[in-house]
């Protein structure tokens, strides 16, 4: 990892001062973390770190009055537990944080309760199996290795990993895929041959930017804009919000990992002749599409959380500086299903199952 320092030193992705919430601080740390090569378990989720830790929050200010140094304690307490390596530079958050709370010992106390009760239940939850190798498909529709890498598929183990609220992996799994020669496939097939093509004509300007705009992971985003909403919340409120979340978006990547590997579906550049997409295509299957799915989860529970109008500026992790403005939680959520067509990576039967996947994740999150 290079040592602690630079394991948490990430250009454009600044450290919050020891004044604001803790919640919000640890998520930023956490983000910093992710997003470091090399810093995260490869083949472990980020999504389940990121639920461990808001988790752990939620249920440490949940038990006392000292809601500050409780949520502290937990994060720093989860997040030594997933990367040991990191212990000083998690001390000195959690030294700066706890230099401001007056009698911080009984928050303290709630928050090493609530890491070690996370710990423990997600000791042996499926997340460290070896990922066990997929056979590449050899029949139309059937998902293999994809240009330029031809990588194996990744987290192929993780529809076995247990999930945190939902009762089991493929509680909601998509409805099959239609056949080949249906004319919904034809369709979708059509659309993202012309939108998602590399030298397209017919994508515009616009949908070239989005396309590129949300191209990193796109739980990175949705926790990026949920800091900007709660900015000024309270520590159980954002505990709350952020827990919500967190939980939603692990689930919704076991449950899409489930579907994924359950239908296998090619990707569009297996399926179409002599072509080439805009965008490099992730190593694994296509049906449903991963950002439809957190985006419509994350869209769901910040509607229901903090309200349905909001005025989003949403800056790229894949296009430094450049931002984007949205007005609902929902549009910033279609739009980024829709930039995996643009991107020739997806097709709009990815993203409407994906949506509906979201939204039933996200329904019982928010139970």
């Amino acid at each position: 990892m290079g040592g602690t320092t630079a394991a948490l030193a990430v250009t454009g992705v600044p450290a919050l001062a020891a004044t604001t919430s803790p919640v919000l601080a640890w998520n930023q740390t956490l983000l910093r973390i992710v997003r470091t090569p090399g810093a995260h378990p490869a083949t472990v989720h980020p999504t389940r770190s990121f639920a461990m830790m808001h988790s752990a929050m939620r249920n440490a200010v949940s038990h006392t009055p000292s809601a500050w140094a409780a949520a502290s304690q937990a994060a720093h307490d989860v997040l030594v537990g997933l990367f040991p390596t990191m212990t000083t530079s998690f001390d000195a958050q959690l030294a700066a944080e706890l230099a401001t709370v007056h009698n911080p010992a009984q928050g303290v106390l709630a928050g090493r309760w609530a890491a070690r009760q996370v710990l423990h239940t997600r000791a042996n939850d499926g997340s460290a199996a070896t990922p066990p190798p997929l056979q590449p498909g050899t029949r139309p529709g059937e998902y293999r290795p994809t240009p330029p890498a031809f990588a194996p598929a990744v987290f192929t183990h993780w529809p076995a990993v247990r999930p945190f609220v939902l009762a089991r992996a493929d509680m909601f799994r998509p409805d099959p895929y239609p056949p080949l020669a249906s004319p919904r496939y034809r369709a979708a097939l059509a659309e993202v041959a012309s939108l998602g093509e590399n030298t397209s004509t017919t994508r515009t300007a616009d949908q070239t930017v989005q396309a590129r705009f949300w191209a990193a992971p796109i739980w990175n985003y949705w926790n990026e804009i949920a800091q900007a909403v709660l900015a000024h919340s309270s520590v159980r409120t954002a505990a709350n919000v952020f827990a919500r979340l967190n939980l939603a978006f692990a689930d919704a990547v076991i449950a899409f990992y489930d579907a994924k590997y359950h239908y296998r579906i090619w990707r569009p550049i297996s399926a179409i002749p002599d072509w080439t997409s805009f965008a490099t295509t992730p190593p694994d299957p296509s049906y449903p599409g991963a950002h439809s799915v957190i985006s419509q989860a994350a869209a769901t529970i910040l509607r229901q959380t903090v309200g349905q109008r909001q005025v989003l500026t949403v800056t790229s992790e894949a296009l430094p500086g450049t931002v984007r403005h949205f007005t609902t939680f929902q549009q910033a959520a279609e739009e980024a299903g829709l930039s995996r067509i643009y991107g020739g990576i997806h097709t709009r039967l990815d993203h409407t199952a994906g949506q509906q996947l979201g939204l039933d994740v996200a329904r019982v999150a928010l139970r």
